[in-house]
């Protein structure tokens, strides 16, 4: 399909999408009411023999080329996984034992962040992975499945962003080989990684509603909930059709996890061509710049449910038919994700491949006289934009580092490296509160929150964070990228912020989370 320009119109179907779902609260269908409107514009654009012909099938082309069956693949296994080790007790025993051992719902919370920032491989892997892991603990202290989505989420594309061995890194570096601007692009990205206040700001926002409860907005009416029993569960209980194993020890969790987690890792490194017959990928780094992550993660996930088999079945935990009933009813339970990323990969495809919105927003950019103070922050806008819009950071990133480097040298190429840092910085905002991000799907998911009461909730933090972001970069661009000066200007803005919003929320909702719980 040849692709068509549609201006200001191919803006239209995300719009479309974001706005039912936030009005309807039903992703779904509002998803697919955007892919439709986006092919509807493309149909008539490209004058199409039958609009309404050309309008459904151009949606459904777009669907199957635009399907990663690799990362369906790694949910639905997962999906099997997590389902079997609740089956086989392992959930119900380690949440017995992490209860006894984390003595507080702070220390529930810290928990939580720290696994997830632990994981900074793949953000797929983590937004799964915390989950499954966590989702005991917080239950137990009454934390909102809002607020575990929320601290997933804010601990997986940050994290992935700023870690230098990572998928991540491995996507923005394969962008920075293309402008040719580096020596060395491991170095590049090693240098953005200090002024990537988007990344860095959303680790102190976790830390901070960690340790001192200041929730605001949304969020707060859902933590208020949750001390009250309701926690805004979504996913299937521990196994409905059977009852979990009396005899489930804490390993039975920690093992099949810990396995999943060992393969990750080695997959990604096989697939990197770590003992390849190239010894240019003979070190870690460049395994993990040349991998494909979501291959690597099938084949961990694979591996871990296999290892899970193996520790059940022949203790006498599961039987072989219980065990592989629970594994189908795992997958059953992942096909509302799968079905949301599939909508969402398809709502992607039709602006950035048919109705060209790169190329709009490329035109804007070029088109705009841009002071060089206020280049880091206008290129943070326009990245968060992008990104929010067609729920992919990598697809942003991709399409903005070609254009927003050399603009940066030939304006100041003193901000050459804050400006890229921006981009970046920018692309994991949008895909952070973006309804039809994957990792914000992954994480809903992962957490068995609400798609739609995750989006809502996050969005004020993640706001939030933002502003303080778009003040850092603002004085990153007058002061020649003086780094203490911005970063501790926008970490400054961000605790005022929160402090201010929490004191605002309270005043409306004078319900007060009681200290033996708060502590």
């Amino acid at each position: 399909m040849e692709p068509y320009y549609a201006g200001w119109l191919s803006l239209l179907p995300p719009i479309i999408a974001i706005t039912l779902a936030l009005l309807t609260k039903e992703v779904i269908s509002s998803l697919l009411i955007g892919i439709l409107s986006g092919t509807f514009i493309y149909s008539v654009g490209t004058s199409a023999s039958s609009l309404f012909a050309g309008t459904i099938e151009t949606a459904f082309n777009v669907m199957a080329a635009k399907v990663d069956f690799n990362i369906l693949i790694f949910c639905t296994l997962l999906g099997a996984l997590v389902y079997v080790i609740a089956m086989a007790g392992g959930t119900r025993a380690y949440g017995k034992w992490a209860t006894r051992k984390i003595k507080s719902r702070k220390a529930a919370l810290l928990s939580t962040g720290g696994l997830g920032a632990f994981i900074f491989i793949d953000d797929y892997f983590n937004c799964l992975t915390v989950g499954t892991v966590m989702k005991p603990v917080t239950d137990s202290y009454k934390i909102s499945r809002a607020k575990l989505a929320y601290i997933i989420d804010a601990t997986a594309a940050p994290i992935c962003i700023i870690a230098p061995i990572s998928s991540w890194a491995a996507a923005v570096g394969s962008n920075l080989k293309t402008t040719g601007a580096f020596t060395s692009d491991f170095s590049a990205f090693v240098a953005t990684i200090p002024y990537n206040f988007y990344a860095l700001l959303s680790l102190v926002m976790v830390a901070v509603i960690c340790l001192t409860n200041a929730d605001f907005g949304p969020m707060r009416r859902s933590e208020l909930r949750a001390l009250k029993g309701d926690l805004g569960a979504v996913d299937v209980p521990q196994a409905s059709q059977f009852e979990a194993a009396e005899k489930g020890k804490v390993w039975d969790m920690l093992v099949p996890i810990g396995s999943l987690i060992v393969f990750a890792v080695v997959g990604l490194l096989y697939d990197g061509g770590y003992w390849g017959s190239d010894p240019a990928y003979h070190t870690m780094a460049a395994a993990f710049g040349n991998c494909t992550a979501a291959k690597a993660l099938v084949w961990a996930s694979f591996g871990a449910l296999v290892v899970s088999f193996l520790l059940f079945v022949p203790r006498g935990l599961l039987s072989f038919r219980t065990f592989m009933d629970g594994a189908v009813e795992g997958m059953k339970a992942m096909l509302p994700a799968n079905i949301i990323l599939v909508l969402a990969w398809t709502i992607s495809g039709v602006c950035r491949d048919l109705l060209q919105t790169p190329v709009f927003v490329q035109t804007l950019v070029a088109d705009g006289n841009v002071s060089g103070g206020l280049l880091p922050a206008i290129v943070f806008l326009i990245a968060g934009f992008l990104s929010f819009s067609t729920g992919t950071a990598w697809g942003t990133f991709g399409i903005l580092i070609p254009i927003v480097v050399p603009v940066a040298q030939g304006i100041d190429p003193d901000l050459v490296v804050v400006t890229l840092s921006a981009t970046l910085a920018g692309s994991v905002f949008g895909d952070h509160c973006s309804p039809i991000s994957d990792t914000t799907i992954l994480s809903s998911a992962g957490a068995g929150c609400s798609h739609i009461e995750h989006v809502s909730t996050q969005l004020g933090y993640a706001c939030i964070v933002a502003f303080c972001c778009f003040v850092g970069y603002v004085i990153a661009g007058f002061t020649k990228a003086s780094l203490a000066w911005s970063l501790g200007g926008a970490v400054a803005a961000l605790l005022v912020s929160v402090f201010f919003m929490h004191m605002l929320s309270m005043k409306r909702q004078p319900d007060a989370i009681v200290q033996e719980n708060a502590n």
